[in-house]
């Protein structure tokens, strides 16, 4: 009898796989009838794909009225099979599993949805051929240099896209630091060339994907569309102009994208799929009518709990599960159809915009067995790519538990290349501000670097002075000038790739509201028509402004032609005498960067250093273009920042 019941178990779940699958024999041709009489289908995402991918699968995500009670779905193409259909817990969605043949030529092809009642749907969908191969996607390295934006605030190159009647947020106020102020993709693209002639190699320009939220949706974080640019920052086409302008100056383009969560005012939030689209689904669809701040179970935030051996499993729910913000519903990753769907709308923004890289916003929010799936298979795919994830946090050990390679404790591997390094940021920030004692000042920076053995690949690690969610590095650091530059010149000299966020190089500041979201993303001077000040010709701006840009060029510039500083080994020397002396070195160059908090003229004695095999050697001064003979002592005439090459 128990094998009888096996049996029966087993036949019931034949019928219902069959049921779930619906396959039907593929057919290349279509009646004329249905092409004319067939309703087109509301959406598809992704809304076309490629040939040539390792991985032959294809999910699309069909909406539409009724959809769900489709009984039959034929595919016109034999190069594509449908594999399954699922249906949704709402029956506006159907779910199609397909296989692309491995060598599939690109076409056109329709999909025919059929209702019990004979009605007909009909989807044109395209393969696409590849514009390059796979491992021709080049993602940033440690020779890579790269230029933050905050698109709203840059330039507004097109005044005509600066609101749409149909969007929550219309109109621009930049008396208003939350509102939105008009810059476009167009106004980037624009100023390439001052973004290259800096020495940066690559741009990442926070999230330009629509934002249809009825308050500060400038930002970009709240995304209510994964599939469209906003319009107020531009066209599709215009996106892709970017980065195709970008590769013609040998640059690269960084895609700001958001798996952890979308904005309340995404098209799907009227209509969820699945009954767990979303975490803590039910709570919303509770309260929707009255939402309020007081009804949304939030993230604790505690992004420890990912590590914890102790932690509990509440704390781990909360962490993960709880939205972000009230406006910004958690998605849940654990739903099968949801990680689908964000791996490959990564995948299809990394074909459409040829990208060198991607930025993955609070990394450690998502279901972090998610995230390791979703990461291995875009570099499964690309195996020459890069993505950064962004752990804020100033312990190393936390950040290093996300790089591939390191060896955790619960055997968890992460598959992301790099991370962002804020532990070094604020080590850095407080030793140039701190005296120096037996603790403080330089040693905490020579420490914070120290740590470095906490990593798999400090090289392959993202190092900043400032972002666009942090005071300005120039506030951080008091308004001192010296002290900035000080920073700046360690940052791209250490052993990671670096990044600066636009309008360092003129000291742009939060003064007025330290830490206020909207100051620390400012205009750029010059970006608007009229603006008093033009940083990109220099008209009108303050001298101690034009200075930092000259410094800034030398700096990156240098850095850029520096394979010493890209890939070479790594040696320093403990600070001493208000000094700190770290070098980068190869077999055709060494690099010595000095960082010297003494207020007056000083003589630092270099035998010490001897290891380096400097002795007799002449290296210039980087700043100044002067040269100087490595012998017994080198003169330090001022506090500041010193960067010698023996490349001259």
């Amino acid at each position: 009898m128990k094998h009888i019941g096996k049996l029966i178990l087993i036949a019931l779940i034949l019928v219902s796989s069959c049921k779930e699958q619906q396959t039907q024999p593929t057919k290349v041709s279509i009646s004329k009838e249905t092409l004319e009489n067939a309703q087109p289908i509301e959406k598809t995402e992704p809304p076309h794909w490629w040939t040539g991918f390792k991985n032959q699968e294809l999910q699309l995500l069909i909406k539409h009225p009724n959809v769900g009670d489709t009984e039959t779905v034929e595919i016109f193409s034999d190069q594509v099979e449908l594999k399954q259909t699922h249906k949704a817990d709402s029956p506006n969605y159907l779910f199609l599993d397909l296989e692309i043949a491995e060598n599939a030529q690109p076409e056109e092809f329709n999909i025919v949805f059929t209702l019990a009642d004979g009605t007909e749907f009909i989807e044109s969908y395209e393969l696409k051929p590849r514009e390059k191969k796979a491992d021709e996607y080049i993602g940033f390295n440690s020779s890579d240099a790269i230029y933050l934006i905050t698109p709203d605030r840059f330039a507004n190159a097109n005044p005509s896209n600066d609101s749409f009647d149909y969007l929550n947020e219309t109109g621009i106020d930049r008396s208003d630091n939350y509102a939105r102020h008009g810059g476009d993709i167009e106004g980037i693209t624009n100023h390439l060339d001052y973004i290259k002639d800096l020495g940066f190699t690559a741009i990442w320009p926070c999230p330009l994907l629509t934002n249809d939220m009825p308050s500060s949706s400038y930002h970009g974080y709240a995304i209510t569309d994964y599939y469209q640019v906003d319009p107020r920052f531009g066209t599709l086409h215009e996106y892709q102009t970017l980065g195709e302008e970008l590769r013609k100056r040998g640059m690269k383009l960084v895609m700001d994208q958001v798996a952890n969560h979308c904005g309340l005012g995404h098209w799907w939030m009227q209509d969820l799929p699945f009954k767990d689209w979303v975490n803590f689904q039910d709570n919303y669809l509770q309260n929707q009518s009255q939402w309020d701040n007081s009804k949304v179970i939030t993230s604790n935030h505690v992004r420890t709990a990912n590590q914890d051996i102790y932690a509990s499993n509440t704390d781990k729910k909360l962490m993960s599960d709880g939205w972000f913000v009230s406006g910004m519903p958690d998605l849940n990753q654990r739903n099968p159809f949801m990680a689908k769907y964000l791996i490959q709308n990564s995948i299809w923004w990394i074909e459409t915009l040829g990208l060198g890289g991607i930025r993955q916003d609070t990394y450690p929010y998502p279901d972090k067995d998610f995230m390791s799936a979703w990461a291995g298979a875009i570099m499964t795919e690309y195996p020459n790519f890069n993505i950064v994830g962004e752990e804020w946090s100033t312990n190393p050990l936390l950040i290093a538990y996300w790089q591939e390679g390191h060896d955790n404790h619960d055997g968890y591997k992460s598959n992301l290349p790099s991370t962002m390094d804020f532990a070094m940021q604020e080590q850095l920030v407080s030793g140039l501000k701190n005296p120096e004692t037996w603790g403080t000042g330089l040693k905490e920076i020579y420490v914070a670097l120290a740590n470095d053995f906490s990593y798999a690949n400090p090289q392959r690690i993202m190092a900043f002075p400032d972002n666009h969610d942090m005071s300005r590095i120039f506030t951080q650091l008091e308004g001192d000038i010296t002290n900035t530059k000080m920073a700046l010149s360690y940052l791209a000299t250490i052993p990671r790739i670096f990044q600066m966020y636009y309008g360092t190089e003129i000291l742009m500041d939060d003064f007025e509201k330290p830490g206020d979201h909207g100051l620390i993303r400012t205009d750029f001077p010059g970006g608007w028509e009229g603006d008093a000040v033009n940083a990109f010709t220099g008209e009108n701006l303050e001298a101690s402004k034009k200075d930092m840009q000259e410094f800034i060029k030398k700096l990156v510039n240098f850095r850029k032609s520096s394979e010493a500083i890209h890939t070479g080994k790594t040696m320093h020397f403990g600070p001493e005498d208000n000094t700190y002396l770290l070098a980068r070195y190869n077999e055709d160059e060494t690099v010595v960067h000095i960082l010297n908090k003494n207020e007056e003229p000083f003589d630092l004695e270099l035998d010490r250093f001897k290891e380096l095999g400097l002795d007799g050697k002449t290296l210039k001064n980087v700043f100044t273009g002067e040269t100087v003979t490595w012998t017994e002592n080198l003169t330090l005439d001022k506090k500041g920042s010193y960067l010698f090459t023996t490349k001259l």
